[in-house]
């Protein structure tokens, strides 16, 4: 399910960065969506680029119980799927080329150049340039999750 209203969709496939006021009501939406697995005590996975900590702060408020700077008690768990930036434009030349993906890899560098990771945030890294099931095997493994299924 697609959660991003359609201008920044837009923007970003004009190769046009977004502002904080692109993105905030979209991590908003997304924070809310999440609060409603986590009252209902569901499981969730929410792929998106909360490039920086007061994005990723939206986020983890969807917990109820979460309170700044508890990141260690907080529901909500985060990854970094880390890779070097020429397999992150390789992929998503490969995607734009198959009509998957609306950002051009134009804009990479100005994601990356936001991106911000303090190591207080326990944010667990994971090699990115894996296969999907080296991924989800590396989370599990990680102990982020209580599932123990394959997926």
């Amino acid at each position: 399910m697609r959660m991003i209203s359609t201008l920044p969709l837009i923007k970003m496939h004009r190769g046009i960065p977004l502002s904080d006021e692109d993105r905030i009501p979209w991590l908003e939406t997304l924070r809310d969506a999440l609060r409603e697995f986590l009252l209902k005590g569901n499981a969730v996975v929410l792929g998106c680029s909360a490039l920086q900590k007061h994005y990723r702060e939206i986020l983890r408020s969807s917990d109820p119980d979460y309170r700044p700077g508890m990141y260690g008690t907080c529901r909500v768990k985060l990854v970094l799927l880390d890779a070097k930036p020429e397999v992150l434009t390789a992929r998503l030349k490969a995607r734009a080329a198959q009509g998957t993906h609306f950002m051009p890899a134009s804009l990479l560098q100005s994601q990356l150049e936001l991106l911000r990771i303090e190591e207080d945030e326990g944010i667990r890294k994971v090699d990115a340039s894996q296969t999907p099931q080296a991924i989800v095997t590396s989370i599990l493994r990680s102990g982020l999750s209580n599932h123990s299924h394959e997926l």
